[in-house]
């Protein structure tokens, strides 16, 4: 329906506060969304947004419409869902993972909606895990897997699936009388991310200035260089376990070791009304999920 459309147009618009962000995300031109904003505040007789130099800004009758935009498409999507059949859902849905999570997390976490709902496409995009807020931030995936940072973004909805260990990871074999001084090791670090914020986090708690041989931008490169022998590599255990190099590769024992890595789903605040993103967010939710937990 037209009007619902607007209503998704405008809430996008009312979270990310920008025409240009907004027209890019949802697909259409600058203009079109003008002509949505001024027919929407034509239908309300009030003025929805306030232009200025320093961006764009919801007015309090900005404010108090998303709230009615939101609650109607939230309405109409549970009348759709209650008259709707399972095989009613269509569409594409775009999913960001690392090559890891596609491994191991992401055949559990989408076979129910895979069974409920054959008529959805995926396309599959892999990456490093770092960019994965990122990329559904910037709307370049509708879902996305992701290590969860301690205070998740307001724009965000996650939900936590598993947590990993972080682990110290060398070349060769273990020497029985070897001991690991993390002063005098090379390091092959993620450029960034938590990982390497925890890393940085532990190196500080240790309280030492580490070597830095090299930087990757993500696990399974940094994987390659451990092997290689160019340092001590700090990675999630879920990566090591299931990596191709793990044959060629050592676990090191140390006094302490980085904090565990929360790992979970993550959609945008702004997409749940959305039917084929709300279809997917409860295919996650927590009973079809606490599986994953246990890797």
């Amino acid at each position: 329906m037209q009007d619902h459309d607007q209503y998704r147009l405008f809430l996008h618009l009312a979270e990310t506060l920008s025409f240009t962000r907004t027209a890019a995300d949802c697909h259409v031109s600058p203009a079109t969304l003008s002509r949505t904003v001024q027919r929407l505040e034509a239908a309300t007789g009030h003025r929805l947004l306030d232009r200025g130099p320093h961006g764009v800004c919801l007015t309090t009758h900005g404010r108090a419409f998303r709230q009615y935009a939101a609650e109607a498409l939230d309405l109409w999507a549970r009348y759709r869902s209650d008259g709707a059949t399972d095989d009613d859902l269509s569409g594409h849905l775009r999913v960001f993972a690392s090559v890891t999570a596609c491994h191991t997390l992401l055949p559990d976490l989408l076979t129910p909606l895979r069974d409920a709902h054959p008529r959805v496409s995926i396309s599959l995009r892999t990456g490093d895990a770092a960019a994965a807020l990122a990329l559904l931030d910037q709307g370049e995936a509708d879902l996305a897997v992701a290590a969860l940072p301690a205070r998740i973004p307001a724009t965000v909805l996650a939900r936590q699936i598993t947590r990993t260990p972080l682990v110290l990871v060398q070349a060769g074999a273990a020497s029985a009388d070897e001991e690991f001084t993390a002063a005098a090791e090379p390091f092959v670090l993620p450029g960034q991310g938590l990982v390497r914020a925890a890393a940085d986090q532990w190196f500080r708690d240790l309280g030492i200035r580490p070597h830095i041989a090299a930087e990757t931008d993500g696990h399974e490169a940094l994987l390659t260089l451990v092997a290689l022998g160019y340092g001590t590599g700090i990675v999630p255990d879920l990566v090591l376990q299931h990596s191709g190099l793990r044959t060629r590769l050592r676990q090191v024992t140390a006094s302490s070791v980085p904090d565990r890595l929360a790992i979970g789903v993550c959609i945008r605040r702004a997409d749940v009304h959305r039917p084929l993103v709300a279809a997917a967010w409860a295919a996650t939710r927590p009973g079809r999920a606490d599986r994953l937990a246990q890797l």
